[in-house]
């Protein structure tokens, strides 16, 4: 992972038996009383960078609740390292990947704050957690206390001997660090260590799993590993690569959807650009948005079919199903009408209907949802209706689809 900021990030003065006895004597973090717990806890005695270090650690760990529940109450954080952390839940899946393979040492290399490493531990993995930054390594060890059979090595990844493991994680820096904050970075050869390093680990038979941006282009995906894209309650998270033993038999490419419901997993044996064909049809029925992870995996086209529907065009992820179907890899909306997307009839259409919140999504065009929105409410008054409308494009023309949420209890269980 990159450098993180040492005035920021400076965990050192609760590294101490009264710095850490500070931090976990503190309630629930809140933002607008932390001015005058700083000014209670400076009266009562505790240095300045102390009462700093341990209040920006309250901070974090309010933040980290989203990626680790409860865990985080005891945790150590730095900004960068709680920004590219794995959610707890996902890295219980890469770790049963290594479970699966039957692989007991692991390196993760790039192991920012720990996450996949307590994981791994948690699983029973020998695991050895290098990080190069000091301070994020510091953090690591902290939260890797629990685990006996981890360890964190303030090392290089690209200079750790790997053949003393059975298989390796990597999640590589994706964010070049400054004193104006952090850069995200979409070049795989930018990354810390690169893909090609990960490349070359796999061409010696290592098995090797690697987390990247969900946006990584399909064109530079290896050949040669399976492509899982994750997402959680709806946000894509990751693309995971999984090389050698960590690559399942017959997946070359999957959509892993993680929800309040549970897991379900979508793959291809097929590679990027092949698979079925979705038919082309009018709005019809039911309209389907497929899961973001479902998108970037390329297979849209295999939920169609599972749903024994069809897109409204070839090169756009809305899917149109005559009747209502369960599944975890689309949410349905009940299609009302289409209009043409023309600025001045749907303006009229919001009066008469008396709408006055408007939901706007949009795929195939390049219209922004809030300026419509405020376009087509101005003037509406205190009008309460709620729409939804879907604006996107079928071949050359612009359609706005007035579409209704389908709730969770009206969707037919599968059967």
């Amino acid at each position: 992972m990159a450098s993180e900021n040492p005035v920021t990030d400076s965990i050192a003065p609760i590294l101490t038996p009264q710095g850490w006895e500070l931090l976990n004597s503190l309630g629930p973090y809140s933002e607008a009383g932390s001015l005058q717990l700083s000014e209670q806890l400076r009266r009562a005695g505790h240095a300045p960078e102390v009462v700093a270090a341990a209040l920006t650690q309250c901070r974090l760990r309010a933040k980290a609740h989203a990626k680790f529940g409860g865990f985080a109450d005891r945790m150590v954080f730095t900004s960068a390292g709680l920004e590219q952390a794995t959610r707890l839940r996902v890295a219980a899946h890469h770790a049963q990947r290594f479970v699966a393979a039957d692989l007991v040492r692991v390196a993760d290399l790039g192991c920012g704050i720990g996450a996949d490493s307590m994981a791994l531990a948690t699983l029973e993995r020998e695991v050895t957690a290098v990080e190069l930054d000091e301070t994020t390594a510091a953090a690591a060890t902290m939260n890797l206390l629990p685990w006996p059979n981890a360890s964190v090595l303030n090392a290089d990844a690209s200079a750790v001997d790997v053949t003393k493991y059975d298989g390796v994680w990597l999640d590589p820096a994706r964010r070049s660090t400054s004193t104006s904050g952090t850069t995200r970075l979409f070049d795989p050869e930018a990354f810390s260590p690169p893909l090609s390093f990960v490349e070359d680990l796999a061409a010696h038979g290592t098995p090797v799993g690697v987390k990247l941006g969900p946006g990584i282009p399909h064109e530079a995906v290896p050949a040669d590993c399976e492509a899982q894209w994750v997402s959680v309650d709806g946000d894509v998270t990751e693309a995971a690569l999984w090389f050698n033993a960590l690559r399942r038999p017959g997946v070359r490419r999957a959509a892993l959807v993680l929800s309040a419901h549970g897991a379900a997993e979508l793959t291809s044996a097929e590679d990027f650009g092949a698979g079925p064909e979705a038919p082309v049809g009018p709005p019809e029925g039911y309209l389907y948005e497929p899961d973001g992870a479902v998108i970037r995996a390329g297979l849209v086209a295999d939920v169609a079919e599972r749903l024994s529907g069809h897109l409204l065009d070839p090169r756009i992820a809305y899917i149109c199903a005559p009747e209502l179907h369960e599944t975890p890899f689309a949410r349905p909306y009940r299609i009302v009408e289409t209009r043409p997307f023309n600025i001045k009839a749907l303006k009229q259409w919001v009066r008469a209907e008396g709408i006055g919140v408007l939901d706007i999504k949009k795929r195939g065009t390049s219209v922004t949802p809030e300026e419509v929105r405020r376009q087509l409410l101005s003037g509406s008054g205190k009008a309460r209706k709620k729409a939804t409308l879907v604006l996107t494009r079928i071949g050359d023309d612009r359609v706005a689809i007035v579409v209704e949420p389908v709730p969770a209890h009206q969707v037919p269980a599968a059967g």
